[in-house]
């Protein structure tokens, strides 16, 4: 598949598209971005990404004033272009060009950035592994910037060991993942971790959480230490990348694997959730 590219309404090939130098994400990554799964050119959960993106906006005083429906049309003529199957569309909102200088102008007007790739989700079965380490990411995991350093050292020093994700924590608090939720299972109860300002807002954790609330599966939000992680029935691992894959292994040691039959239900109810918004089955 060839990449398509966008940029404030310019679409072209993913290698030859062209952004300002003055941009402010290329010095300081001062910028925003979703990544939303499509299957045949229909968005999942587009409208949650959405209402994140301009949360995020608000949250780093970027001016994003393209309304809502603009920026779906503007989706649509991307995704138009775009291959059938299953790809990933990526969005990008830049605080604009500017001279290089840490202080942001108060009239710097927004870039808008999209492209498409075809993109292959992981099996259901995949069998998970984390490698854990301590979460040294700024105060401000909420927002969904792309200031992705640490997530970056984190996410190759996880590869490079054999696992698939890292286990951040602070102290004995188990935030995420690298780029993933980290949910867990225990005596038939889906336990979350607060939305606080060290947990990203996840689009997969929310549907999951309407999924537990529509079949009547308990869920309790708290905050929850490595230990109970380990000990846990079964430990999720949910992004758009990911949709929804179990962990077996944390740190070489088996872990989960006690709990099928609810594994199996939410797995069920999140490929059916993806059908009815898309018609595609996975």
């Amino acid at each position: 598949m060839k990449r398509i590219a966008y940029f404030n309404g310019k679409i072209g090939d993913y290698e030859e598209l062209v952004i300002p130098f003055s941009d402010r994400s290329i010095f300081f990554g001062d910028s925003i971005y979703e990544a939303v799964l499509v299957l045949d050119h229909k968005p999942f959960t587009l409208d949650l990404h959405l209402d994140r993106l301009y949360n995020s906006c608000a949250l780093t005083e970027i001016r994003f004033e393209m309304t809502r429906e603009d920026l779906k049309k503007e989706i649509d003529k991307l995704l138009a272009v775009s291959d059938m199957g299953c790809i990933m569309l990526y969005l990008q909102v830049t605080r604009g060009n500017a001279p290089r200088k840490h202080e942001y102008p108060a009239n710097a007007t927004p870039n808008l950035l999209m492209y498409t790739s075809a993109f292959n989700l992981p099996p259901k079965d995949k069998r998970a592994s984390l490698l854990s380490m301590e979460d040294l990411r700024f105060q401000y995991c909420n927002i969904k910037t792309t200031n992705l350093l640490p997530n970056v050292f984190a996410a190759q020093k996880a590869t490079a060991s054999g696992a698939t994700e890292a286990l951040f924590h602070r102290g004995d608090r188990v935030t995420e993942a690298a780029h993933s939720s980290i949910l867990m299972i225990k005596d038939g109860t889906v336990v979350m971790p607060p939305l606080d300002n060290l947990i990203l807002p996840s689009i997969t954790r929310a549907v999951i959480q309407q999924i537990c609330e529509e079949a009547g599966i308990p869920v309790d939000v708290r905050i929850f230490t490595v230990d109970e992680l380990l000990a846990a029935d079964e430990i999720m691992l949910c992004s758009t990348t990911k949709n929804v894959i179990f962990v077996y292994e944390v740190d070489g040691k088996p872990v989960g694997g006690k709990d099928a039959a609810l594994r199996d239900t939410i797995q069920s109810r999140f490929a059916e959730k993806i059908f009815e918004e898309t018609g595609v089955r996975l």
